[in-house]
């Protein structure tokens, strides 16, 4: 198992203040609302300090290195969730979700991403734990993530999906007759003497589905900028737990950010190579390695870049449209 700062207590009050954090989003959609953007402004701004206040613990705590790793893990699994979010924007369209349930869905998404980030993260250890090709393997994975995602973002494919033809939601339908409309949060329900899935059942196990996708990527690109399992693990939980408020504040500028994509791909790119780089050195020590604070900036300054590149896309198509 790679060094952690963690202690076994720590683990613990950390996964119990968790769970806490999320009884408490539990509670907050448990009647179903449409989300004003003054509530969803408030919970962002809240899920936000957290983790910075988490990193301020850490430096006084542990010391620079730990506090520096975490912020830096946490801008790059924000950067990824907010690109996961696009992803939800695009299946609560698809499944034509009620607003007033929305949350409750985006609720099931993040609790199944964080169930599945605690399995990869462990197979993750595991493996580090095993040998430093692991560091290979996590690098080739995210170099290939690059890949397919620029070519998507280049070659002009759709990003919608026809949610029919997904294999979790074929497998559903097969199983148990669905009901032609939602029924509030329920997603099983007694329909003519027997039971049925709502739609909110499919949504949800297509959303969990996506996200297996996005912590086979996350996960590496955590352990790139760090090896401590307890780091990896808070950079996540933090970075997923504000996504049901950032999604009603961000769900129309998502679509706006053109060029996400171009900046994922760069940015997970840099650190498999940073992990190749880094595995070379443990055998070829005159190989260098690229420092966390150079992982920060080249993160920052890539989003950056994107962000006003797809205003300025933004800006032009209106010019021409008008």
């Amino acid at each position: 198992m790679p060094g952690s700062v963690a202690s076994p207590a720590l683990w613990f009050t950390s996964i119990a203040v968790l769970l806490a954090l999320l009884v408490v989003d539990f509670l907050v959609t448990r009647r179903p609302h449409e989300v004003s953007l003054r509530e969803a402004v408030g919970w962002s701004a809240f899920y936000l300090a957290l983790p910075f206040v988490f990193g301020l613990w850490l430096w006084w705590e542990f010391g620079g290195t730990p506090s520096l790793d975490f912020i830096t893990g946490f801008v790059v699994e924000k950067s990824l969730s907010v690109d996961n979010l696009f992803v939800f924007m695009l299946l609560l369209a698809a499944f034509s979700v009620p607003p007033a349930v929305q949350q409750r869905v985006l609720l099931y998404g993040i609790v199944g991403a964080l169930v599945l980030r605690g399995v990869f993260i462990a197979a993750g250890a595991a493996m580090l734990s095993a040998g430093t090709w692991a560091f290979l393997v996590f690098g080739l994975v995210l170099l290939a993530s690059a890949v397919k995602i620029l070519h998507a973002a280049t070659s002009g494919e759709p990003a919608e999906k026809d949610t029919s033809k997904m294999r979790s939601v074929r497998l559903m339908r097969r199983l148990m007759p669905v009901t032609d409309d939602y029924r509030g949060t329920k997603m099983i329900v007694r329909e003519n003497g027997r039971r049925a899935l709502t739609p909110l059942a499919i949504v949800v196990v297509a959303i969990f589905a996506t996200d297996v996708v996005f912590a086979i990527d996350s996960v590496p690109a955590v352990y790139g900028i760090t090896e401590d399992p307890y780091l990896v693990f808070t950079t996540n939980a933090f970075a997923l737990l504000g996504l049901r408020a950032l999604y009603f504040v961000l769900h129309s500028a998502l679509a706006k950010l053109v060029h996400l994509n171009h900046g994922l791909a760069v940015i997970l790119a840099f650190i498999g190579v940073k992990l190749v780089l880094h595995w070379a050195h443990g055998i070829w020590p005159a190989v260098p390695e690229i420092p966390t604070p150079l992982s920060l900036a080249v993160i920052v300054v890539t989003l950056g870049v994107v962000t006003l590149t797809s205003l300025r896309a933004n800006r032009t198509a209106d010019v021409r449209a008008g």
